[in-house]
């Protein structure tokens, strides 16, 4: 029986993580979070799912958090068999589309963090779209395998 509860308990807790989401007009902003990291890191990643619902198309054309000196969009390009990180200027959101930021992929780089990202943490991010205005979501912290879970 206590195997079922906890199984139950971990139910409802994946089912709360899920139910994490914002919205912005026709912008569906799922699961903001970030890995966490060691403590002397000076940089994390942002990593969500942009659904635009509209008939227009729209632009992510920065971020910001008070929790990091600057917030960058960046992606993943494969230069000649190696993995780099690029700063992008914006990220086109088709009308009917989702573009997933996730590891290995787009994400919102954190440089210089005023302190460290450590599981279980929340914090606020500003993300602002050419159309749609600005919004801004509660990031949550996941240790490195909740994180796993979520970056599909």
């Amino acid at each position: 029986m206590k195997r079922f509860a906890a199984a139950l308990l971990g139910m409802c807790l994946s089912g709360l993580v899920a139910a994490h989401s914002f919205q912005l007009g026709s912008i569906h902003i799922g699961h903001p979070w970030s890995r966490a990291m060691p403590e002397t890191s000076a940089t994390g990643s942002v990593y969500l799912s942009l659904e635009n619902q509209g008939k227009e198309a729209d632009k992510l054309v920065s971020a910001s958090t008070p929790r990091a000196d600057t917030a960058e969009l960046h992606t993943h390009v494969n230069d000649n068999g190696v993995m780099r990180m690029r700063k992008v200027d914006s990220v086109e959101l088709a009308p009917g589309k989702t573009v997933k930021f996730a590891p290995g992929s787009y994400h919102v780089m954190l440089m210089g963090l005023k302190q460290p990202l450590k599981a279980g943490d929340h914090f606020p991010l500003t993300l602002k779209f050419e159309k749609a205005g600005s919004v801004k979501v509660d990031v949550v912290v996941q240790d490195g395998g909740a994180a796993a879970e979520h970056s599909h």
